[in-house]
């Protein structure tokens, strides 16, 4: 039978509670451990950083165009580089970055848990085997999770390059306007709040799949259901993160 969504919720804030606390203890990051969280990191970002770095060059130089010219139209020209940091910089490169990498390797993720589970091969060590959660996955885990925070970090500066060149070109001119917006909009608050975001988006994309696998049942033909029951999973708590920030941000 089914659990209700409050199980499943439950399930889900305990489960992430364990994975992060594997995360952070030292006794964790044994060399195969760091090995496979490398590949895990060179399958989900490294291998697709050059049309990443397109993607958000496009799309920065997309917005900044339709933030300056909106703003030229309603006299508002002075506040281009604010709206364009608090629009793209803060709100969708965050929400770009952790759906990016959800649909890339965490899909993948969670189908390849519901497979172990229906195989039995997550059960109790039987015959004294590690523990393939701690010892592949949680590695993967964390991999993806590190993903989601370095293309988040590139992504940023990509599109902050882009603005510059877009309203100054490669002039030297437009420095001290440029770093004074920058340091208008990303106050020591806001940072930390943008930190605290992406760090809860990286979480959730890392352990959303997995706890997905895991909820399947032992029949085979459960484990398509696990990738989009972990995407959905993910969009939800993306969503209700993302409208936290915002409400605490502009309350």
């Amino acid at each position: 039978m089914q659990a209700t969504f409050p199980g499943r919720a439950a399930r889900l804030i305990l489960f992430g509670a364990e994975a992060l606390a594997a995360a952070v203890s030292p006794s964790t990051y044994t060399a195969p451990a760091r090995r496979i969280a490398a590949r895990q990191v060179c399958a989900s970002a490294w291998q697709v950083l050059p049309a990443f770095i397109l993607a958000c060059a496009i799309l920065g130089a997309l917005v900044i165009r339709i933030v300056d010219s909106t703003a030229r139209d309603f006299g508002l020209s002075g506040y281009t580089l604010d709206l364009y940091f608090r629009v793209l910089v803060l709100e969708l490169i965050p929400l770009f970055v952790a759906l990016f990498v959800a649909i890339r390797s965490g899909a993948a993720l969670g189908t390849e848990v519901a497979l172990l589970r229906a195989h039995g091969e997550l059960e109790p060590h039987r015959s004294g085997a590690a523990d393939p959660l701690r010892g592949e996955l949680l590695p993967r885990g964390i991999g993806v999770a590190v993903a989601v925070l370095a293309l988040t970090a590139i992504g940023v500066l990509v599109t902050l390059v882009v603005a510059y060149v877009s309203l100054y070109s490669l002039s030297p001119w437009g420095h001290a306007a440029y770093a004074r917006a920058i340091g208008h909009v990303f106050a020591p608050a806001v940072l930390a709040g943008f930190a605290m975001k992406v760090a809860f988006f990286a979480i959730a994309v890392a352990v959303i799949p997995v706890a997905a696998g895991l909820a399947t049942s032992r029949d085979l033909r459960s484990v398509p259901d696990a990738a989009p029951r972990g995407l959905v999973g993910i969009f939800v708590v993306l969503a209700l993160v993302e409208a936290v920030s915002l409400a605490i941000k502009y309350a």
